[in-house]
């Protein structure tokens, strides 16, 4: 016979305040994943974890164990529909209706020099956003893209030379169809006036630096020219595109931000509930 009193469990007693949390959960969990690549491989990185979910009125608590539990169930290939199951498991597990998991992780690229052809990786910031509410999953990617531009402006008024600077374009995607990561890099990179490499030899400078000469962006072409693609591709249904070039004759960055839902014309299921304008269905 045990004696043993049972243990309580404080998260589920009830709670008499009537106030019910939007999101309650574990923020900034290092774990390792495996992402698939276009090549057909996979990639071990690390990623952090954010994963929360909503809280009734009437309970005091969430199990905050249990996010680590699912994490530890999911030491396998991340994939889109891999990291939706995650997100169901997840309010599954426990007894939430809506649930946010945010996973951000270093993703390298393996980049041919234009001239001399030598190897060498770039690395990229990514990140998967699910969303989960009345069953229904939300996924957006992000991709954060080093990328160069060049001041039209500059190569204008100068007798020669033109400033240039390195630029983030930041594309965060919702998506309704499979899309990979190298997909959105070589979209972002298209666009730019030239794109990062992370070795160069003297025969690639050069042409590095006569393709941004001849390809001048300011920051709002950098950010149309994005959009145009992705309003092209149906397997996106809305998209924010960011573009801050860290000016070189400047104390300050140039920045520009194109946001649209191709479905609606109202905030509804945009990322972080911003406001959005319509897009084409083109």
């Amino acid at each position: 016979m045990n004696d043993t009193p049972p243990i309580a469990d404080v998260q589920n007693s009830p709670d008499t305040r009537h106030l019910a949390i939007d999101k309650v959960g574990i923020k900034d969990i290092r774990h390792p994943v495996r992402i698939s690549e276009r090549n057909g491989g996979e990639q071990h990185t690390i990623a952090n974890f954010n994963m929360y979910v909503n809280l009734p009125h009437n309970f005091k608590g969430t199990h905050m164990s249990r996010f680590v539990e699912i994490l530890n169930h999911h030491e396998r290939e991340i994939t889109p529909a891999s990291f939706q199951d995650m997100l169901s498991e997840m309010i599954g597990t426990l007894e939430a209706e809506a649930g946010h998991i945010e996973m951000t992780f270093p993703y390298f690229v393996t980049k041919i020099a234009p001239v001399s052809g030598v190897r060498s990786l770039m690395d990229y910031s990514v990140t998967f956003i699910g969303e989960i509410y009345s069953s229904t999953p939300i996924l957006w990617i992000k991709v954060v893209v080093p990328v160069t531009s060049l001041c039209p402006c500059s190569k204008k008024i100068s007798r020669y030379g033109a400033h240039n600077q390195r630029s983030h374009v930041t594309v965060t995607v919702r998506t309704e169809g499979f899309i990979w990561i190298e997909e959105l890099i070589d979209l972002v990179e298209g666009q730019a006036s030239c794109g990062l490499y992370g070795l160069l030899k003297r025969p690639d400078e050069k042409y590095v630096t006569e393709r941004a000469y001849e390809n001048p962006k300011f920051v709002e072409d950098m950010v149309r020219d994005v959009a145009t693609q992705l309003n092209a591709d149906k397997r996106i249904s809305a998209y924010v595109v960011e573009s801050e070039n860290f000016e070189s004759i400047h104390n300050h960055s140039a920045y520009a931000m194109i946001q649209t839902d191709k479905k609606y014309c109202s905030p509804k299921n945009f990322l972080h509930e911003t406001h959005s304008h319509c897009g084409s269905d083109t």
